[in-house]
């Protein structure tokens, strides 16, 4: 990151997660309960394993504020495991396909891939979610809102308007996440039937930014380009296998001069875009279009029915280890990448609008967009 400054520490059976951001505007009042919220909605979601229903997830702020706001300091927010066995957890010789297992075994130089699950397991995405809440915040203060949801799950196709007023109600009630009540049960029955045969399922999420200033993110550099920024950040999380910005893979079939956004006048002086096929980045940079990311996640790869493996101790061909489990975590993953998201996002707004105060960061992003005001004039409906 360029500007703010975000870390994670900890491990699946430790004392807790922990998120670091640094260099936030001091002066933000930080809703605790926002977080919370938000934590809860990465827990949920058919097909998760008993250990959501286990962790209350509920941060602890432990440094970076001063009666409820920010002061400029290190923010560190605390999420408590309640599963905490780490030094008591058995040796694991038995490293399991599609995991850090073997690699990270190798590379740390244990036999043991205990030690190797401890860190790589998705639980750290906590803290990425407790961070990147704090970071929705911020933006939603300048206008900016991030809203993720599910767009596939497995074989079942997910559609639904992300621009409904009631898009958030919907993706709450929904089972997984999405925003397509009437294809939920088909998602729902392929989960079930998937948990019965002792497999998993992966699937897809999308993430729309709107309110992005123009001009986040750097076409002069290889990495100030935001939607390489916003790749790399949704590709981090686990079991994450592609990002796409826009219309992504379908672009390779298109044509150019059907695919590009016309630049057509407003009538008022200035320019409107009837399209927004590029998903409100080009040349690595906002261009005041709504921003439209979405992902790729491949199968769980901890399955019931274990796959061939080999004992790490005797090199003897054996089957993986099998650990608790989800069956599908796609609408946590589009937790997780809202919240990514969030940070990429209010990193690039810190880095075109430097900001030591919250103040700072408003009347600067006012500045930021009224010197692009006439140039870009209303956001057009995205392809979910």
């Amino acid at each position: 990151m360029k500007r703010l400054g975000f870390r994670t520490a900890g491990e699946s059976h430790g004392k807790g997660l922990i998120a670091v951001l640094e260099r936030l505007p001091a002066g933000f009042s930080v809703d605790v309960h926002a977080i919370d919220a938000m934590l809860a909605r990465r827990r949920k979601g058919f097909g998760r394993s008993a250990r959501q229903s286990m962790e209350n997830d509920a941060v602890e702020i432990l440094t970076g504020l001063k009666r409820g706001k920010t002061i400029g300091a290190p923010l560190t927010l605390f999420v408590r495991n309640k599963d905490v066995r780490i030094d008591a957890y058995r040796e694991l010789h038995r490293p399991r396909p599609g995991h850090a297992d073997l690699a990270g075994a190798v590379k740390f130089g244990t036999k043991d891939v205990a030690d190797v699950m401890e860190r790589a397991s998705a639980r750290e995405t906590a803290a990425r979610v407790a961070a990147g809440a704090v970071a929705s915040q911020i933006l939603s203060a300048v206008g900016i809102s991030v809203f993720g949801w599910v767009s596939r799950i497995g074989s079942v196709a997910l559609g639904g308007n992300p621009e409904i007023p009631d898009a958030a109600s919907v993706r709450e009630a929904s089972p997984v996440g999405s925003l397509d009540p009437e294809a939920d049960g088909r998602a729902v029955a392929l989960i079930e039937a998937l948990r019965e045969a002792g497999d998993t399922v992966g699937g897809e999420f999308s993430v729309v930014a709107r309110g992005v200033p123009v001009g986040l993110g750097s076409h002069a550099e290889w990495d100030s380009r935001l939607d390489g920024r916003l790749a790399q950040a949704l590709m981090s999380i686990p079991a994450i296998k592609s990002v796409e910005v826009g219309d992504g893979a379908q672009s390779a079939m298109a044509q150019g001069l059907t695919y590009h956004d016309p630049i057509v006048p407003d009538g008022a002086g200035g320019v409107d875009r009837p399209t927004n096929r590029a998903g409100g980045i080009e040349g690595g940079i906002s261009n005041g279009m709504p921003i439209v990311v979405r992902g790729a996640m491949k199968p769980i790869p901890t399955v019931r029915k274990p796959l061939p493996s080999i004992n790490l101790q005797t090199g003897d061909p054996e089957e993986a280890v099998w650990e608790r489990s989800d069956v599908c975590s796609v609408p946590a993953v589009s937790v997780v990448a809202e919240a990514m998201a969030a940070l990429v996002l209010l990193d690039a707004l810190l880095e075109a609008v430097p900001s030591d105060a919250l103040d700072h960061l408003l009347t600067g992003t006012d500045a930021l967009r009224a010197r692009a005001r006439g140039l870009t004039r209303s956001e057009r409906p995205i392809r979910p």
